[in-house]
Order: structure tokens, then C-alpha cells, then sequence
């Protein structure tokens, strides 16, 4: 199979994204913004940039924190659920009055001020990053990190460093480190999510440290496959990427917990530091 380096345009629709929704739970989500409020160290009312958001989980977790955050994604139907939740979120929210049309209408679009501020969230391509010096703090969560190619990835992560304002955070996870993923890569696994079947079928090109990836999704008879193709960089690549960009890396972390990163870890999480230029 030939998989296009774009793959991740049109990959995030219909089950893959229901699947997504299932896996992650709530508790999930609050010990991961419970980690990045801490390694991001920014007061209330910092603006912060998620990129890429999916349907917002986290910008929403951390808007009721008290944070300004702006999310980008790619995908449509991810973009169009994390306004509608933000919506939401807003009706609920005792700023909105009761909900009035007016102010809810803009809440995808403008901040609020007071106890929640209401998430941005924007349609756009993470190799595009937009704005200068604008945010006190970025992360990418949800396994993004590997989505691109190495020339995309510098692209990125430059976009990341100048939308930063000098000695802001950058905060990514990734199961995808070679150090995690290699001594563990299966050809072929499967896993039930609620009711959805995944299964999954891998090939390892080692010319390029990518894999290729069919999933095929499976939900009361309605069978779905997408491709993907993941770069697989190791820690030392990461951190040399990173500095390249203007960053220096502060922390490799193992966990949510603060552990170490070792060989075979299962996820790597790495701090880094936007260098005053």
C-alpha cells in the first residue's frame, strides 16, 4: 500500500473519530491537563495554543481553569464538535445569563472574560502555525507528534516557536518515540473499544523510520479502514529538532507521574523552553 504523506487530511472522519471519543475518558483528560497545568507554569488567564485539538477536550478543561486557549485543527467534523461544545459550555457557564444567542453565537470565535474563558477553536494545518509571540504556552497531546515528515516537522515546531512568546513552554506527548515503540512493534494487534473493533495491520519501513498503518474499524456490521503513516524519531532527534527551532528541552518524562524516560517507556512527554532570540 501507498500511503500519501498528507494522510492525516482526510483520515479523521466517521468511526476512527467515534473510536477516539470512546477511548479517552474523562479522568483521562483531567490527568493530563492536571500535568500540563503544572509543566506549563502559567498564571490564570494566560493564553495558551493546543494544536492539534481534536474535539477540544483539553482546551475545554483548561478554559474552566481559567485559561484563554486556542485551538487548530485539521479536521472538520473534530473543529465543528469542539464549538459545539463550547457552546454548550457557555450556556452552562453563570456568565452566559441563561444562554443569550447573542453571546453564545461568538463564543467559538472570542474570548469571555471572567470565570470561563470560552476556547477558540480554528480550522487550519499545524505546518502553519499562525502569530507571533501571541501565546504563554503550547502543547500537542493525543499521540499527534510523528504525524509529519521531517522537513513538516521543523516547519511546526518553527511555527510553534515564534507563535510563542520568548521563554514560554512547549509541551508534546508521543507513544511514538522509537525508543518506546520499536522493541514492542506488532505486524498486526487488535483492540475493543466499547463497540468498536479496531484492528490493526503495521508494516515497519526502516528506509524512511515510518510505519504505515491500515486500521480497520468495525461497529454493528459497518466496517470502515483509513491509512496512516507515522515518523518514528527517536529522543535524540526530538531534542535536536527542538533546538534547531529555538527551543531548549528542559525535561524527558515516562508519565503523567513525572517518571523517567527510559527505554521501552510507554509514552515520552518532553518539556522544552522557547529561547529569547
Amino acid at each position: 500500500m501507498t500511503i500519501p504523506s498528507n494522510w492525516y487530511e482526510d483520515f479523521f472522519h466517521g468511526l476512527a473519530l467515534d473510536l477516539w471519543r470512546k477511548a479517552i475518558s474523562p479522568q483521562q483528560t483531567k490527568a493530563e491537563a492536571d500535568f500540563l497545568v503544572q509543566v506549563l507554569g502559567c498564571d490564570e488567564g494566560s493564553s495558551l495554543l493546543d494544536v492539534p485539538c481534536g474535539n477540544g477536550r483539553l482546551s475545554l478543561d483548561l478554559a474552566r481553569r481559567g485559561y484563554r486557549v486556542s485551538g487548530v485543527d485539521i479536521a472538520t467534523e473534530f473543529i465543528d464538535e469542539a464549538r459545539a461544545n463550547a457552546l454548550r459550555a457557555m450556556q452552562e457557564s453563570p456568565l452566559s445569563n441563561g444562554g443569550h444567542t447573542d453571546e453564545v453565537a461568538r463564543a467559538f470565535s472570542v474570548w469571555t472574560t471572567g470565570e470561563m474563558p470560552v476556547p477558540r477553536f480554528m480550522i487550519g494545518d499545524m505546518r502553519q502555525i499562525e502569530g507571533d509571540a501571541i501565546y504563554d504556552g503550547a502543547y500537542c497531546f493525543g499521540n499527534s507528534f510523528g504525524f509529519l515528515a521531517y522537513a513538516d516537522m521543523e516547519s511546526f515546531l518553527s511555527g510553534v516557536a515564534r507563535a510563542l512568546k520568548p521563554g514560554s513552554r512547549f509541551v508534546f506527548e508521543t507513544g511514538m518515540a522509537a525508543e518506546s515503540i520499536i522493541a514492542k512493534f506488532e505486524a498486526e494487534s487488535s483492540h475493543q473499544v466499547e463497540d468498536i473493533r479496531c484492528t490493526i495491520k503495521e508494516q515497519y519501513l526502516t528506509e524512511e523510520s515510518c510505519i504505515d498503518t491500515e486500521y480497520i474499524f468495525e461497529q454493528n456490521g459497518k466496517v470502515e479502514s483509513n491509512m496512516a503513516k507515522h515518523w518514528i524519531y527517536t529522543a535524540g532527534e526530538i531534542r535536536r529538532m527542538l533546538e534547531r527551532a529555538g527551543f531548549e528541552v528542559l525535561n524527558l518524562y515516562g508519565s503523567l507521574k513525572f517518571e523517567p524516560y527510559t527505554l521501552g517507556a510507554d509514552e515520552l512527554f518532553v518539556i522544552a523552553r522557547r529561547i529569547a532570540s
